[in-house]
């Protein structure tokens, strides 16, 4: 193992509660199980309190446990941005950013940042996983996550938003559709033909929901799924409507198959798209890197999908 600040006590309780056994943390570690089982018994003790529940099949945190992995997480982060700040004083780029994002975003302007940042910064690496605005703030918060771009971000004490950009309701349809000849439309006119429906998980969804619930009657013809891909492909088939963002077709609309027309319902609230982080952390001068570079590929992939956009019929 590297050589590290964190206490060796705290390193064995996590690496356990990942493993769910002292054997397997053992394995992960390369260090006899005995060796961990002591500092676990020494730490237990010293605190007064047991940080594992044995079973017969492995190892269960208690309360008191899950505090101190908690701990030697949040420790860990630290040292890990306090490794990237001396480098960047040393004039080096170098360090580990973990991105939670949305499924579109893979996409949209993930593949081009990617790439971009390997030519510009390549002591960057990344590790991007892929989840719902929930969950990426969730993320944020618990310290498995540095950096999240995520979808309608509500103002939050705990998360400080970097940058943020207006995003009109919409609605893709496919181009050979009837509402394709317009340069917008109504929800009144959108729900005129079958719509494609996101999950409930979705902040576009649980707008919808609360504030146009009558989209959602009996009668009307639609499709749910929390598969963005399926929805887009029901849009292109010509026979769905699916409200959307524009980042969430971006591809579809560059290349000509599905068309964005905003809603013009003056009830029709903007959406947003933002880049945040914990608010209770500073802000490394990577994940700055990342961040800024983040933006400036999305403000690029909306240019491309908006120059795309045929002009408003007359």
């Amino acid at each position: 193992m590297r050589s590290s600040l964190v206490p060796v006590a705290l390193r064995y309780v996590d690496q356990v509660a990942r493993s769910g056994s002292i054997q397997g943390a053992a394995r992960e570690l390369h260090v006899a199980a005995s060796a961990i089982n002591r500092q676990i018994l020494a730490l237990e003790e010293a605190l007064g309190v047991p940080l594992f529940e044995r079973l017969p099949r492995g190892m269960r945190l208690t309360p008191s446990g899950d505090t101190m992995v908690t701990l030697a997480r949040r420790w860990r982060d630290d040292e890990r941005r306090a490794s990237a700040d001396i480098r960047q004083l040393q004039g080096l780029h170098q360090g580990h950013v973990r991105i939670v994002a949305m499924d579109s975003h893979t996409t949209s302007f993930m593949p081009r940042l990617i790439d971009e940042l390997a030519m510009q910064h390549p002591r960057i690496t990344l590790e991007i996983e892929i989840g719902s605005t929930d969950g990426a703030l969730a993320a944020l918060n618990n310290g498995s996550a540095d950096l999240a771009c995520v979808f309608n971000l509500s103002p939050r004490r705990d998360i400080h938003a970097l940058w943020s950009s207006e995003l009109p309701l919409g609605c893709v349809v496919a181009a050979g559709h009837p509402l394709a000849r317009h340069g917008s439309t109504s929800l009144q006119e959108a729900c005129a033909y079958p719509i494609a429906l996101q999950s409930r998980a979705l902040h576009i969804r649980r707008y919808l929901d609360s504030h146009h619930a009558w989209l959602f009657s009996e009668g009307q013809r639609r499709v749910q799924t929390n598969s963005l891909q399926l929805v887009k492909m029901l849009a292109r088939s010509g026979r769905y409507v699916a409200f959307t963002s524009e980042l969430d077709a971006a591809p579809e609309l560059i290349e000509g198959t599905l068309r964005f027309l905003p809603v013009r319902d003056q009830s029709a609230e903007p959406q947003s798209v933002s880049i945040a982080i914990d608010a209770s952390k500073p802000l490394s001068p990577i994940v700055r890197i990342v961040a800024d570079l983040m933006q400036v590929n999305i403000c690029q992939c909306l240019r491309r999908v908006r120059g795309s956009e045929p002009p408003a019929a007359a």
